[in-house]
């Protein structure tokens, strides 16, 4: 019986419900409905990106103070790990293109959808600043605390943090399964669900295996650089993983990922979690990486008869490592700040545009979560950098 109660008060649980229930309610709601629907999810989803920038900043920047004089080595480690990650899962990607989707029959239509009612009531709840601002204002004032030996500053900085964890224990957490039902709820009267993923399924499915590959090689990596058993992080990561899918934006499950991450101690040290999770979490985007290398590849094979050239993907995947990194962790963030590349590199038009961000969004929620859960994996990677190079553990962090 406490068994029981234990799995339906668990956060996997209550996802999974609120997907399903999600599913369920919007294949049978009518206007009506789904115009107090969408006002709903818009207000709770305005509330869960105002709280991002905070979570960046209450762990980043007190994480980065903690590191003392190691801070900035452990940063350029981090970033460096983000970008080798992208583009390898990028050039894999491309290989993958060149070898599979010649062979594929793949039917571009994707018309029929219903078009969701107006928002009724638009609460707009603007960020105190942009995501990158707070991951920036986090690196520079985390470090410039730490080469100044600012006290003060340090210590507010952890009062902060503290703060922090109380918004995402008892206000984002609790209410991200009901932004999930709304976000299911939507697609399913959308038709999204039964019409558009079909049309694709085939490229979602390969792209999907890719995802899987790709994380399977950097736990193996994480787990033998570190020495320690990958299995005992994963096995954490399924609430994360349920939550990616869900909002589509690794920086909406931030609070989700750092919750599970902190249960893989000692796999994972505390600092490098509260340090490692909140970075990975805006420039670590490999799963998105991955997608959209191989469906550029397939909507230029549907819309211009050809493959991109090989020189001209080495080029796109090698700048789109670099995008990658300065994408927000929202929505199709990584697609849309790579437009430039699209056009500018591979030439597509507006229509090639157009398909491109339309099979994007088919499965942007599962490149999302293999961006959440590849953020473990280089967790580990750099837990390891700290203890072969002796870098000690810093002390203070809390769990929520």
């Amino acid at each position: 019986m406490k068994t029981m109660k234990k799995i339906l008060k668990s956060l996997p649980f209550q996802l999974l419900l609120g997907v399903i229930i999600g599913i369920v309610l919007g294949l049978i709601s009518n206007e009506a409905v789904m115009n107090v629907i969408v006002t709903i999810k818009f207000v709770l989803g305005e509330l869960i990106n105002f709280c991002v920038p905070l979570i960046v900043i209450g762990f980043i920047a007190p994480s980065i103070t903690k590191l003392g004089k190691n801070a900035s080595r452990i940063l350029g480690v981090a970033v460096l790990l983000a970008y080798v990650s992208s583009v390898l899962a990028a050039l894999g990607s491309m290989a993958a293109g060149y070898g599979l989707i010649p062979h594929l029959s793949i039917v571009s239509e994707v018309d029929g959808l219903k078009e969701l009612p107006e928002i009724v009531f638009q609460l707009e709840i603007p960020q105190i600043m942009s995501v990158m601002s707070a991951l920036a204002f986090s690196i520079l004032m985390g470090l410039a605390a730490t080469w100044t030996r600012a006290e003060t500053v340090i210590r507010l900085l952890d009062e902060f943090q503290q703060i922090v964890l109380m918004i995402v224990s008892k206000i984002v957490i609790p209410i991200l399964p009901v932004f999930i039902a709304l976000t299911f709820w939507s697609l399913a009267y959308e038709g999204t669900i039964t019409k558009q993923l079909p049309v694709f399924l085939k490229v979602v499915l390969i792209v999907m295996v890719g995802h899987f590959i790709w994380m399977a090689v950097l736990y193996a990596v994480g787990g033998i650089y570190s020495g320690n058993n990958p299995w005992k992080v994963v096995k954490h990561y399924g609430p994360a993983y349920i939550t990616a899918v869900g909002t589509m934006s690794s920086a909406a499950t931030l609070a989700v990922a750092l919750k599970c991450a902190r249960k893989s101690e000692p796999v994972l040290r505390d600092d490098m979690v509260s340090f490692g999770i909140p970075l990975f979490a805006n420039i670590h985007l490999c799963g998105s990486v991955l997608t959209e290398v191989f469906f550029v590849m397939t909507v230029s094979q549907i819309l211009y008869g050809k493959l991109p050239s090989v020189g001209t993907m080495i080029l796109f995947c090698a700048l789109l490592g670099v995008f990658a990194i300065g994408a927000p962790g929202v929505p199709g963030g990584t697609v849309m700040a790579s437009l430039g590349l699209i056009t500018g590199v591979l030439g597509f038009d507006a229509t090639g545009t157009a398909l491109m961000l339309t099979i994007f969004a088919l499965q942007d929620s599962f490149g999302t979560a293999c961006n959440v859960t590849g953020d473990g994996a280089l967790t580990m990677i750099l837990t390891g950098y700290a203890k072969r190079h002796n870098i000690e553990e810093q002390v203070g962090t809390v769990e929520f």
